[in-house]
């Protein structure tokens, strides 16, 4: 990618964007994935901990649009942490340290 030159990029608008606040994206979630709100909830929570190590050992946060991928097939009857691993674990990084940071969070909302 090139970076724009200063007098290009003052000829557009531009909007900053941020992850939803959380009852928000919980309904968001919900409504989307048909899951209760209680399991919307464990979702974004797993989010909301993931994006604190954005910059950490992640590039990028867990999306509201993984959020609802987990949610879907949790929909559909995968166990959730399965759900969790295939959706927001493992497409987001390679790292093996950062692999079991992630699925200690899925972790502390799924398995009882």
């Amino acid at each position: 990618m090139k970076d724009l030159k200063q007098s290009t990029k003052q000829r557009f608008g531009a909007l900053d964007f941020d992850y939803p606040d959380e009852a928000i994206e919980t309904e968001i979630v919900a409504t989307e994935t048909g899951v209760d709100n209680a399991t919307a909830a464990k979702l974004v929570q797993i989010a909301q901990r993931a994006r604190n190590l954005k910059g950490h050992g992640l590039d990028e946060g867990i999306s509201t649009r993984l959020l609802v991928y987990a949610g879907q097939l949790i929909a559909k009857g995968v166990e959730p942490v399965a759900a969790c691993s295939m959706t927001l674990v493992r497409p987001l990084t390679d790292d093996p340290d950062m692999r079991e940071t992630l699925d200690a969070a899925v972790a502390t909302f799924f398995v009882q």
